[in-house]
């Protein structure tokens, strides 16, 4: 049988390991988990996910404190219209978090950003233009368009000088939306220079109802390749979601895909931005105790473990500080479930809201513990130590596993 490692990833002038780490925010795929997949001849993501908290924790500076500070008057208005991001402050965010992961960039591998069309941030598109525009700017080897179809999104920086020359991909869960989203975009006369097709098993959002049960990787990548083909569009393909060993990724590299996408087994390494903690509770899940639900207030199902301190935490809305996922009215589902609790329940010193979560205030602190579906299988991968405790593992180890395994078998760690 054979091994990843006999197969390569060819994106434009460049020759990879045909393994692609996932961008996980907010800040879990972070610039030491990017920089490893890189060094080691793949290719890795940072995420733009919430990129002013990540500015503030990493360089230190203070954008979530002065945005609270100036629209604090309004935190007990349901009304979130007024509340805006300065986008020169965001794009300074974007522009930090790049250029210093580029500047440390070693090896021959690729680092890419992945950009959320479902970040909205009370201004869809001025929001997205900004990110994505600044993180070309500050030297980023590729965008990696996620979470929404993005049927807009190549128009907004078809004016950048390096819209012909960075890699631009997109994720697509079935045919029709990547039918829709070259239709969309063939005004610009580019093509995206990859494609993830990500699957039901995968971790965060999915692209799937409730129904996701019956979808299945291998036949959704089997009807992009064969739409490709009878297209005449040369355009590299990268499966993504349950593909939990090198073995599972060199089948569908036999099967007619360039490479393949990863992201469960890097959320226990040492470079992956999860607490420790958090980590060990990846290690104990068992296969019931994660689950797909509706919480997140972007209206798309997403998978989690269903321990995670978020869910039901009726914690007032912090948009003044946050507000990632305002729509273009300044409003957010979770804000319409909050209110609705207190209004039901007023003498209550907190409520309870489990139909939403504030996604913005539970990602940033790491409370809703996202993952893909395998995750139960992650205390398979490593040892257990005397304390009870699961030995965490470098993001070498994993995407060597990938790389070099056979015969479905998974490399245990050096005690």
């Amino acid at each position: 049988m054979k091994r990843v490692d006999d197969f390569r990833l060819r994106l434009g002038k460049h020759e990879l390991v045909p393994i692609m780490i996932g961008g996980m925010g907010v800040d879990i795929s972070t610039a030491d988990l990017a920089l490893e997949a890189a060094r080691l001849g793949g290719v890795g993501h940072i995420s733009d996910a919430m990129i002013n908290t990540v500015s503030d924790r990493r360089y230190e500076t203070k954008h979530v404190k002065e945005k609270l500070a100036l629209y604090k008057y309004n935190v007990q208005n349901e009304d979130k219209s007024p509340v805006k991001f300065d986008l020169g402050r965001l794009e300074e965010a974007t522009r930090l978090h790049v250029e210093a992961t580029m500047r440390r960039k070693q090896g021959n591998g690729l680092v890419f950003i992945n950009c959320m069309e479902k970040l909205t941030m009370n201004a869809p598109k001025e929001t997205l233009k900004v990110r994505m525009t600044a993180a070309m700017d500050s030297g980023i080897d590729g965008i990696t368009l996620a979470a929404g179809l993005h049927l807009g999104s190549f128009a907004l920086i078809e004016d950048h000088p390096r819209f012909r020359d960075v890699q631009l991909g997109i994720i697509v869960s079935s045919v029709r939306a990547l039918q829709l989203f070259l239709k969309k975009s063939a005004r610009t006369n580019r093509l995206p220079d990859y494609i993830v097709v990500e699957g039901p098993l995968a971790g965060g959002h999915l692209g799937f109802g409730m129904d996701w049960a019956q979808y299945d990787l291998a036949t959704i990548v089997a009807e992009v390749l064969q739409y490709l083909r009878d297209e005449n569009l040369n355009i590299p393909v990268l499966p993504a979601g349950g593909i939990f060993t090198g073995s599972d990724a060199a089948g569908f590299l036999e099967m007619g895909a360039a490479g393949v996408q990863v992201a469960t087994r890097f959320t226990v390494t040492s470079e992956c931005g999860l607490p420790d903690a958090a980590k060990q509770e990846y290690f104990k899940a068992d296969e019931d105790d994660i689950e797909v639900n509706q919480i997140s207030p972007t209206g798309y199902p997403m998978r989690m473990i269903k321990s995670s301190p978020g869910i039901g935490d009726g914690i007032r809305p912090n948009c003044e500080a946050y507000g990632y996922l305002l729509d273009a009215n300044g409003k957010c589902a979770y804000i319409t479930s909050y209110n609705r609790e207190v209004a039901a329940h007023p003498e209550a010193r907190k409520v309870k809201v489990w139909d939403k979560t504030c996604l913005c205030t539970h990602m940033r602190n790491f409370e809703i513990w996202t993952c893909g579906h395998l995750t139960y299988r992650l205390k398979d991968t490593t040892l257990k130590l005397e304390d009870g405790r699961y030995q965490v593992l470098s993001a070498e180890h994993v995407f060597k596993d990938y790389q070099f395994s056979t015969d479905n078998k998974i490399a245990l760690p050096t005690p």
